[in-house]
């Protein structure tokens, strides 16, 4: 059975903890302007699967439905101004609210997204993470599985439920 995402967020943080005691760090190479985990949940029986710079992606349950987070419950959002393939467009001042989700892309394992996650440069060099082509953002401050940056421009991934513990 699917460990709940409160209870992966928890083993994130004390594995997070034991990487940075290792050498392991969550800093992202964009100035700080996004933090994203650096490793993810780890189920029973799959320790070491996961390895600092790894942004971990799951599938969790918001007022909107299943939606796609990262594995601490941020919310991740695309940007209507971006183009798919393209550069990320939300920069500067935009950033500083929408920060970059940065890092490895992968899920936990347990999740089999229907799209393809992949990464784009930015215009500093670092990697920001996509969702079919998509740049990620997340909203900075935002509370975990809270979607209130939903519209206009801003838009939650929607999935559905058979994309949970369909993985291997």
């Amino acid at each position: 059975m699917r460990k709940s995402g409160w209870a992966v967020a928890a083993a994130l943080g004390s594995l997070a903890l034991l990487l940075a005691g290792c050498g392991g760090s969550s800093s992202s190479s964009n100035g700080g302007a996004a933090t994203t985990p650096t490793a993810g949940a780890q189920p029973s029986g799959n320790i070491g699967r996961f390895s600092p710079g790894d942004t971990v992606l799951i599938v969790q349950k918001s007022n909107l439905g299943y939606i796609l987070a990262l594995a601490d419950g941020d919310v991740v959002y695309t940007y209507g101004n971006d183009k798919k393939g393209g550069s990320p467009t939300c920069t500067s001042s935009c950033a500083s609210v929408w920060p970059a989700v940065t890092g490895i892309p992968i899920t936990n394992g347990e999740e089999k997204l229907p799209g393809t996650l992949g990464v784009v440069t930015m215009a500093n060099g670092g990697k920001q993470v996509t969702y079919n082509g998509y740049p990620l953002y997340i909203r900075k401050s935002e509370k975990p599985l809270v979607t209130t940056g939903e519209g206009g421009l801003w838009h939650v991934i929607k999935l559905s439920a058979s994309d949970i513990g369909s993985g291997g």
